[in-house]
């Protein structure tokens, strides 16, 4: 009878070992059964682990929530698929600094009423310019906190959200993997983008689904789209970077230059919604009283200004609008022109609302112009029915 150690079951054949188990009189197998049983209930234990640890996000999360998000230079408009617009605030952002760490203080319509108005330690900040982000931290910063107040009262566990972004059409790859990275660290799972033209087209209820052309001006803060849609894509596109902002800063350049007095961009913004004005009225038109710091005395001091001054402010930003929308006209294929005339040109954003805009756009092109019900909002609802509706499936891409 041969004596030796018995081959270990686990790495040799079954029937090997059962053959070495005769010889040896049944030395393997009483040898080898504490191995198989060891071997047995660590990999029980493994398995039991591993299926605890794939169940966890199941059990700690809730139904994610599909947002669509209008990110605009001046304003965030969030629409929740089945709830609308849930949140239409200011893209500000206020960070306070404590012993050399930075923090979010308030986001939105607190923000804004802080700005041009905050001690050292305090920054009111406007993360996106001309459209784009121009500070990606602060950014992904302002679009967490605006994702959690939208969805306010939802349940508290770690949530995975699908996020349609709106993007200006002249926008880099670059600048839409910044605004696709900002989206995706505030917490969606997948986010997709559409153009802000097209947005605006669907949320302005025009007819970009059929074999007819459709023109729309989207006059945002930041950047003023035009484009001609038809059959769920943009025949024409182009972006210019002269919108509200420009407006705000050539009403604060002609109270710099005309009375010598200093104004911050809320007072700008203020007298363009009170008596701005795209076209020169008659006579001098509306008055406002201005306040701000006299450039002379360095005192604080107020003057009066009347609708006649500030449309003459505004004539070279709105011939550049005038300008971008008349480019369009000239690059529109022959048929889609036809069909113009006959839907005319839809305005829509926040800068739509500037006074007689329309009427400035109508005499430049001798078309039909009117303004969008509902323009502020008009990108992010859009957005969202492209989200709810499969009619326009295809409109969304990745960055």
């Amino acid at each position: 009878m041969e004596t030796g150690i018995a081959p270990n079951p686990a790495m040799v054949p079954s029937r090997y070992s059962l053959d070495q188990t005769q010889e040896t009189g049944g030395l393997a197998h009483h040898a080898s059964a504490p191995c198989m049983s060891a071997l047995r209930s660590q990999a029980s234990s493994s398995c039991r682990r591993l299926y605890c640890l794939m169940k966890l996000p199941r059990i700690f999360s809730s139904p994610g929530h599909d947002l669509a998000i209008d990110l605009g230079t001046v304003n965030t408009v969030i629409y929740v698929r089945d709830r609308g617009i849930v949140l239409n605030e200011p893209s500000v952002i206020a960070l306070e600094t404590i012993n050399g760490v930075r923090r979010v203080k308030v986001v939105g319509n607190e923000a804004k009423l802080m700005m041009g108005k905050t001690p050292p330690n305090i920054e009111a900040i406007r993360p996106l310019r001309d459209g784009v982000i121009a500070d990606i931290e602060v950014a992904e910063q302002m679009i967490k906190h605006f994702i959690n107040k939208a969805l306010a009262g939802s349940s508290r566990f770690w949530r995975q959200h699908k996020v349609v972004v709106c993007v200006p059409s002249g926008s880099t790859m670059v600048e839409r993997r910044a605004l696709r990275d900002a989206a995706s660290n505030a917490g969606a799972y997948r986010v997709e983008m559409i153009e802000e033209p097209m947005a605006a087209a669907i949320g302005a209820h025009l007819p970009v689904t059929e074999p007819r052309g459709a023109m729309v001006v989207d006059i945002g803060g930041g950047t003023t789209e035009v484009a001609v849609l038809s059959l769920r894509g943009i025949a024409y596109a182009n972006s210019v970077r002269v919108a509200g902002d420009k407006l705000d800063d050539a009403i604060s350049s002609h109270v710099r230059r005309n009375h010598n007095l200093m104004i911050g961009e809320s007072t700008a913004e203020r007298v363009k919604h009170s008596i701005g004005s795209a076209v020169m009225p008659k006579g001098k038109g509306r008055e406002l009283i201005v306040k701000g710091r006299d450039l002379v005395s360095g005192r604080p001091s107020e003057v009066t200004i009347t609708e006649a001054e500030i449309a003459e402010a505004l004539a070279e930003p709105v011939g550049q609008i005038k300008s971008a929308v008349m480019a369009a006209l000239e690059q529109t294929a022959p048929e889609l022109s036809a069909d113009i005339i006959d839907e005319g040109i839809t305005l829509t954003g926040g800068g739509a609302l500037l006074g007689r805009i329309d009427e400035a756009i109508s005499q430049a092109t001798g078309l039909q112009t009117k303004v969008a019900d509902d323009a502020l909002i008009c990108v992010a609802m859009g957005a969202g029915k492209s989200l709810e509706d499969p009619t326009y499936e295809g409109v969304l891409s990745t960055a």
